[in-house]
This record gives structure tokens, sequence and C-alpha cells, in this order.
């Protein structure tokens, strides 16, 4: 069968050239003679994958020298509790902007360890949108302030970088990274779960400020201690070695395209043609305020929700898949991240116009 366009919100699309490199090389990595799943983590071979992806990467990036970057597990939810653990220092809390599902668990894991003050939420309009600048109530004695940048269940995103003083600034980027660039140095800490935007479910990137790892409360898990990380290459047990090598792969292509400021052109055009879609077109609707409107998850309702079976089901026939939206938000949901290639955007709209047209 052909591939479909794959909306799905993560696990996500991955770029068809990389998904090829990767057949190509499944057997036989570079003449090895076995598939990256089957060399030792501390050979010479996967040094050498594991230091380019983090090459690339920091270039991609602009990743300052003095911030370190680790290849973890667990997902972006066990930086939940690692981030508390390693942060707080001998601060008594830390500040939390709510702005969604996830912002909620990473409030309700950082409450075990310390204060957690609601420096603003949306949750009263059901987040549709994400506060201000103004709106937002920082403590200086916070060890830091955590945002959620892109909201991937309400399909929000922060459009500007929080101001915070001297209190590091942290964010959970995982829907949103390598879709555009991102002023490391205004961040103490980011970090991301792969399977978005980067690569394989199973890794997880922290990229953290030097003077903030070191410190770790006594009660923090050895597996939990970013300098126990940072001091063993991010080896210091079997780290996801075939995520990490898609994840070079996918630096790599997005390097040899332009890099991140090539790659926010084609997300903005691709969302720009889908909102202009769901504005133009009498039988959708958005929930979400516009100037909090997110280029990489693209909620969208229909006037007549009793039509939602019936347009999932066209829209699957015609190739595009995962459309069905969150049950907290209701309708479709188009995840259009940087492998959502422009050409399914424009089947989308098609198909959305063409559907309007069948129940006008």
């Amino acid at each position: 069968m052909s591939r479909v366009y794959n909306f799905s919100a993560g696990p996500a699309a991955l770029p068809l050239a990389v998904l090829e490199q990767v057949r190509d090389e499944m057997l036989d990595w570079h003449g090895c003679g076995t598939s990256v799943m089957e060399m030792s983590h501390r050979g010479k071979a996967f040094d050498e994958i594991a230091e380019q992806a983090e090459a690339d990467l920091r270039t991609l990036m602009a990743i300052p020298a003095n911030y370190k970057v680790l290849f973890l597990q667990g997902g972006a939810s066990a930086q939940f509790a690692m981030i508390p653990l390693n942060l707080l220092g001998d601060k008594a809390g830390a500040d939390y902007v709510n702005t969604g599902n996830w912002s909620k668990k990473a409030i309700s894991e950082a409450a075990r360890y310390c204060d957690v003050h609601i420096a603003a939420t949306t949750e009263p309009g059901n987040f549709t949108r994400v506060p201000s600048q103004a709106e937002l109530d920082l403590r200086e004695e916070a060890a830091y302030c955590h945002i959620t940048g892109n909201n991937t269940i309400f399909g929000t995103e922060f459009h500007y970088v929080p101001e915070t003083g001297s209190v590091p600034l942290v964010s959970d980027a995982s829907s949103h990274i390598l879709s555009r660039p991102m002023d490391v140095s205004r961040y103490g800490l980011i970090y991301a779960g792969a399977q978005k935007n980067i690569g394989p479910a199973g890794l997880t990137i922290v990229i953290v400020r030097d003077d903030l790892i070191g410190r770790a409360r006594e009660i923090t898990p050895t597996m939990f201690d970013y300098q126990v990380h940072a001091d063993n290459d991010s080896r210091y047990n079997t780290p996801p070695t075939f995520a990490i090598y898609v994840a070079g792969l996918v630096f790599k292509q997005l390097l040899e395209q332009g890099g991140l400021t090539a790659a926010e052109a084609v997300n903005r055009r691709k969302a720009d043609k889908l909102y202009s879609a769901i504005e133009g077109l009498a039988l959708y609707g958005s929930p979400v305020e516009v100037a909090s409107r997110s280029l990489m998850n693209v909620p969208f309702t229909l006037a007549d929700d009793a039509l939602d079976a019936d347009f999932l089901a066209e829209a699957a026939k015609a190739g595009l898949v995962s459309l069905k939206g969150h049950r907290k938000v209701g309708g479709m949901r188009a995840s259009i991240y940087n492998a959502m290639p422009e050409s399914g955007v424009d089947a989308l709209v098609s198909f959305m116009e063409e559907f309007q047209r069948t129940r006008a």
C-alpha cells in the first residue's frame, strides 16, 4: 500500500528520506556488519553516532558551550520529577504556568517535592490561549519557572519567551522543538520527548545550563541526577541507541535543508494554509485564540459534530489519518510537525473543501 499522510500528535510521522536511510542501513551500518540496534553503546561505532548527533543538534539550535546536551529515557514525563529534584537546590518552591494537561501533570509531580506557585492559568477558558507576560505572577525567590511551550492537546503555543529575571526559565518543548529557532540562552533548561519532531519514542532530549546541575537533592535516584548523565556522556546505563541514531539522521537532514530558519518558513506556510481554510470555510471553526495558535498542533471543529464520524472515515479513505481530536477538545486535530510535507496540508485542505461541498 502507499504511505498515508499521518497527522498523529505522537508518535508522529518521520521524514521519508530518513526512513529510507534507516531501511538501507538496517542490517549493516557503514560496513561494520551489524545494525545500530545490535552494536555496543560503548563501542567506537556508536561513539561516532552519538557524538555526531550531539554536534548537529548543537549547530541546529546554536546551543551555547555552557549547556549540556543529554540523551535520556523516561519520556518528558520523567522530567516532571527530575526537574525539581535537580533544580530546587536550597529553594523551597518553583513557579509553574498552567496551560493544559501536560502542565497540570508537571505541576502535580513537582508538588511532591516543593511548594508550587501557579504563576498563571488559562484553565477557566479551557486552555484556549496562553497567558501574556503581564499576567505572569512570578516570584523572585522561585528556584525556576516552568512553562509548556506548546500544548499538543489544546493547540496553543508561546510565541514569546517569558521574562523571568534571574529565575531560570524551564520549557517543555516536546511539541515544537526544531520547528523554529529558539534562543537557548534565555532558558535554564529545555526538554523534549523525541516522538513528535525528533525521532522515535523512547528518547528524551535535555538541554541544561551547567550551573543548574550538580546540586541534586539527596533523595534523588541516581538515574534522575543530571550530573550523573553529564559525567557519563548520557551512557551511565544503556541509552536508547536506535532512537539516538534516527534522531541524528533527522538533525542532519534539517541542517541540509537550511536549518531551523528554513524549517520555520515551511511550518508557517503549512499552518497559514490550514488556519486560512478553517477560517474561510463555513463548516469549520477554531477553538483557539488567534494570537496563541500553535504552528504544530491545529485543532478544529465542525459546525455539526454529528458529521465528525463521516469526516474521519472519508478522510482515512483519502489517505489522511489520525485526525481525531483529543476528547477534552473534541472535533479534529491535525498535527503538522516538520515531517508533514506541505503536500499533506494541501491534501487536507482540498479534502475539507470537498467535504463541505458535499454537505452544503
